[in-house]
């Protein structure tokens, strides 16, 4: 099996992955139009039965590559492999895959059963083989009592389930899904979260899933690329790009940060902010001059300002507090530390201090949670956010 790399690339020799039903291979594709390019240089390999979502935001190159996959479109350079197979010269129809799209295009004017059907039909396939298909793909997404139905008369989480169905119906060995679930509003998303996850272990097909939002990536994914510019900054499992993001492009992109940015002080191991000398425990910035430093809202501790509990803190900065938001199992509270930067702090419900707006607070956090990077201006071009100002 390969495992991830911090480049979030595979080897361009992808035969370690193994050529099973459901593999595959993107070695080297590149994609162009006119002078914009899409998708650059990109290598991956995806394992049978993988839960690997693209994640980044518009225009990064997900949805290109999730369409070069599925031959909607021809890459420039490279190959794509599947299942063991080139398909470079595969027409969409041939490939041994199925997608899902946003827009779940269902025919009106049929029942659920006949859109599940409709593939089928146009192959020839048995009238006797259909049926039982299509009874067996309604019943993984739980919609067979709803067969004679029309479309008009489901609701989107409905539709959604049916055209899961339609797409599984055909026994791909790699289902392709291009941001399927954001026309749901958001308790019906999350719900469709935990299925789309237990169908797929259940049925261990291999899911590529495209997707902007970094929730459904982290609470789906075997493994995330997240992509930038046409290229995957970085690959891993959830956890991994979550606490140790191997940018500060990809530590703005998932979860949220506070930045501090600065000089590179005390060695490369903090960074000299105009509003806190920010300390890390992690690996030292070697050869950088700036810099900037994040940690996560859920890492800083809050507190009155005459209290005595940061004395011993790596971290502190104060503030005014501006904004406090109740989450329902957070806290949130918004500090103004000056006039070009605030600090978000969030503290789980029950032990969350009764603080109010105005009042003066000091915030402190310990280096370990603290992560060091290069100075990444660039990283704005690509949904960089920098911190909150009020």
């Amino acid at each position: 099996m390969i495992t991830a790399t911090d480049s979030g690339t595979a080897p361009a020799d992808s035969t370690a992955t193994g050529d099973g039903r459901g593999a595959v291979i993107l070695n080297g594709i590149t994609k162009r139009y006119g002078d914009q390019v899409a998708v650059d240089d990109l290598s991956l390999s995806i394992q049978p039965g993988e839960f690997i979502s693209l994640l980044g935001p518009s225009g990064c190159g997900k949805t290109t590559t999730l369409r070069m996959i599925a031959g909607f479109e021809h890459p420039d350079a490279g190959d794509i492999r599947i299942s063991g197979t080139s398909v470079m010269n595969v027409p969409p129809y041939r490939r041994d895959v199925n997608t899902v799209f946003q827009a779940y295009a269902l025919f009106p004017h049929l029942s659920v059963a006949e859109n599940v059907a409709y593939g089928m039909q146009q192959r020839r396939t048995p009238k006797a083989e259909i049926r039982e298909r299509v009874s067996s793909a309604l019943d993984l997404v739980q919609m067979r009592r709803f067969g004679d139905r029309k479309p008009t008369q489901l609701s989107g989480g409905q539709q959604q389930r049916v055209a899961l169905a339609r797409a599984l119906v055909n026994r791909p060995a790699v289902l392709l899904l291009d941001e399927p679930l954001g026309a749901l509003d958001r308790q019906l998303r999350e719900e469709m979260q935990l299925e789309l996850k237990l169908l797929q272990s259940r049925l261990g097909i291999t899911f590529v899933f495209v997707t902007h939002d970094q929730g459904e990536a982290l609470s789906m994914s075997d493994r995330i690329a997240i992509m930038r510019a046409g290229r995957i900054e970085q690959l891993a499992d959830a956890d991994t790009v979550y606490a140790r993001p191997t940018s500060a492009y990809v530590a703005a992109f998932v979860g949220q940060q506070n930045f501090f940015r600065g000089e590179v002080v005390e060695s490369g191991a903090a960074v000299n902010s105009p509003h806190a000398v920010v300390r890390g425990a992690g690996t030292a910035l070697a050869g950088s001059s700036q810099g900037e430093a994040a940690v996560r809202p859920e890492y800083i501790s809050i507190e009155a300002a005459d209290a005595t509990g940061a004395a011993s803190a790596a971290n502190t900065a104060s503030g005014e507090l501006i904004g406090v938001a109740h989450l329902g199992d957070t806290m949130q509270y918004l500090v103004r530390l000056g006039d070009d930067q605030s600090l978000i702090v969030r503290r789980p419900t029950p032990d969350a201090p009764v603080l109010r707006t105005g009042d003066q607070v000091t915030c402190t956090w310990a280096a370990h949670h603290v992560l060091l990077f290069p100075n990444d201006d660039s990283a704005e071009q690509g949904g960089y956010v920098a911190p909150p100002t009020a």
